[in-house]
C-alpha cells in the first residue's frame, strides 16, 4: 500500500500538537514560574509548529508533484522523520539543558544530536524530492 497525503496531514497535525504542548513550559519560563532556558523552549515550541506546517504544506501540493511509487513513499517518510526528529530533539534539549551540537557528553546530548542529524537528512531528501517533483511537473507542462 502506497502512502498518501493523508498520512502527511495526520503526522503534521500531531507534530503541531507536540509543538503546542511545548508552548506550556515555554510560557512558564517566560513568566518566571519555571527556571529554564527561554530560548530552548521557544525553539521546541516553534520546531513543532513550523515543521508540522511544512509537512502539511507538502501534502497540500501532493498532486502537483510529478513523483511516482517509491519516491512518493520516501518523500512522505523523510519529512515525517524530519518533523518528529526536530520537535522531539528540541523538547529533550530544553528539558535537559543540552543543545546537541556535537555528539558526546551526556546521553541526552548525544540523543539530541542524533535526532537533529536524522532530521537534517530527512529534510534534505524530502525537499530535494519536492523540488524534483515540481521540476518534472513544470517540464511536462512546457512540452
Amino acid at each position: 500500500m502506497r502512502t498518501r497525503p493523508e498520512t502527511m496531514i495526520f503526522h503534521g497535525a500531531v507534530v503541531i500538537l507536540l509543538g503546542l504542548l511545548a508552548g506550556f513550559p515555554y510560557a512558564l519560563v517566560v513568566t518566571g514560574a519555571l527556571a529554564s532556558s527561554e530560548r530552548a523552549w521557544r525553539m521546541a515550541h516553534l520546531e513543532g509548529v513550523l515543521n508540522g506546517l511544512l509537512v502539511i504544506a507538502v501534502a497540500a501540493v501532493w498532486d502537483r508533484l510529478a513523483l511516482v511509487g517509491r519516491k512518493r513513499d520516501v518523500l512522505v517518510w523523510s519529512l515525517v522523520l524530519m518533523a518528529y526528529g526536530n520537535v522531539v530533539a528540541s523538547a529533550i534539549g530544553a528539558t535537559f539543558a543540552v543543545r546537541g551540537l556535537a555528539p558526546g557528553g551526556s546521553f541526552s546530548n548525544t540523543l539530541v544530536y542524533g535526532l537533529f542529524m536524522a532530521a537534517v537528512v530527512g529534510v534534505v531528501i524530502g525537499l530535494g524530492l519536492v523540488a524534483e517533483g515540481a521540476w518534472k511537473r513544470r517540464r511536462a507542462g512546457a512540452s
